[in-house]
């Protein structure tokens, strides 16, 4: 099993940029594709972005196009996300997760394709 911790989460204010890190252990993330999601309170868990194992190609959520980056590290394996250009709406618990159930090149953002999921990181954007 692969093992997800998440950090970089904190405040900041709108238009400000944060960069959240998802360190794997217990297996290389070579073998997974993997994405984040983010939880606002009182709605549900939503997709925010993905990537390839090979980090060859990604996929956001509209609403985060060109304002987030997903990227992965694999020998240093971490996956990231930078985001810039911040909005309150942007307030959520993120989560990174990983899955070996799709094909080499193919990515999802569907939360129920992920079978591990870190314990989440807090972002708060102030307006």
């Amino acid at each position: 099993q692969v093992q997800l911790v998440e950090s970089g989460g904190g405040l900041v204010q709108a238009g400000g940029s944060l960069r959240l890190s998802c360190a794997a252990s217990g297996r290389t993330i070579n073998n997974y594709a993997m994405g984040w999601f983010r939880q606002a309170p009182g709605k549900e868990r939503e997709f925010a972005a993905a990537i390839t194992r090979n980090g060859g190609r990604t996929y956001y959520k509209d609403s985060v196009k060109g304002r987030f980056t997903i990227s992965r590290d694999n020998a240093k394996n971490t996956m990231y996300l930078q985001m810039n250009s911040l909005k309150p709406e942007d307030t959520a618990v993120y989560y990174c997760a990983a899955t070996n159930r799709v094909q080499y090149l193919s990515l999802t953002s569907d939360s129920t394709d992920y079978d591990y999921w870190g314990q989440g990181t807090q972002v708060t954007v102030s307006s």
